[in-house]
């Protein structure tokens, strides 16, 4: 079944409670109400990182800091870049905070009470989720801690991939090395310990390859008009956005910052996502 998961996947990327602190260094479907008996919250903003625990389990939010960037095609991705990729354009964005890692296991099963993931691990990224099982755990999260998570848009998710204003330009997510940043063509065909990788230029890890990683936007081709934070809902659509490569991959290509791909609903065991949210 794996096997048939990863060849379907591959088929769909040729197709283009919770205590808060901030540190300035740098829902079965309902949450168990133990969960919340223990909500403390910090009203501090714009920490380079925000930290969250539900259930003993901590996990980081990093800050990017709003800018303006080329989104796809650029010239670092050299021949590797897909006519889904085109053309380039201007994103401006606003300040958000992602998750620094993808959302494991142990924090799913805390918020949401139970593990879909077909490779069981804490430290895993979850995965045989489907987008509407992101958004409903975005929800819950939401509820336990008083933030409002969510998916990243896909514009933020590439801008994060690419270091946001600390960006060095690479083709990967922290460097043009993708053996140093990603776990990709895995010979034994299942996802690592999230942060087993060293991060990108803003300290996020796992960008690039691990688990392909849900975005909120429906797929849909590039304009070259220029964009201020663009979420892309489309009547209709192919599917739902879905970034970064995954262990699946064999060469490695679609954990380039900019590669594109999406799924329609099905669930497969090399998708799971990390958490976004606004920065106000």
């Amino acid at each position: 079944m794996k096997t048939l998961q990863s060849i379907l996947l591959m088929v769909f990327l040729a197709c283009p409670m919770t205590m808060f602190s901030c540190g300035s260094s740098s829902a079965s479907k309902s949450a168990s109400s133990e969960a919340a008996d223990d909500t403390a919250q910090d009203s501090s903003a714009n920490e380079e990182k925000v930290s969250f625990t539900v259930k003993g389990i901590t996990f980081n939010m990093i800050l990017v800091k709003g800018g303006t960037f080329t989104m796809g095609a650029t010239p670092e991705q050299g021949k590797d870049a897909a006519k889904g990729e085109k053309p380039a354009h201007q994103v401006t964005l606003s300040d958000y905070y992602i998750g620094e890692t993808e959302v494991t296991q142990a924090l799913y099963e805390a918020v949401i009470g139970e593990n879909p993931s077909d490779k069981k691990g804490a430290d895993l990224p979850v995965e045989s989720v489907n987008g509407g099982d992101c958004e409903w755990f975005a929800e819950k999260l939401s509820e336990l801690t008083g933030r409002k998570f969510r998916l990243p848009t896909e514009a933020e998710w590439e801008f994060a991939a690419r270091g946001g204003n600390k960006s060095k330009g690479y083709k990967y997510a922290g460097s043009n090395n993708l053996s140093d940043v990603a776990w990709f063509n895995d010979m034994e065909n299942r996802e690592q310990p999230v942060k087993g990788k060293a991060p990108n230029e803003l300290g996020i890890y796992d960008m690039s390859g691990n688990v392909d990683e849900y975005c909120a936007d429906d797929i849909a081709r590039y304009s070259k008009e220029s964009q201020t934070n663009p979420l892309i809902d489309v009547e209709d659509s192919e599917g739902q956005v879905i970034r970064g490569g995954s262990f699946a991959d064999d060469d490695g290509k679609s954990c380039r910052v900019s590669s594109r791909s999406f799924t329609n609903g099905y669930v497969f065991g090399s998708v799971g996502f990390r958490i976004a949210m606004s920065a106000e």
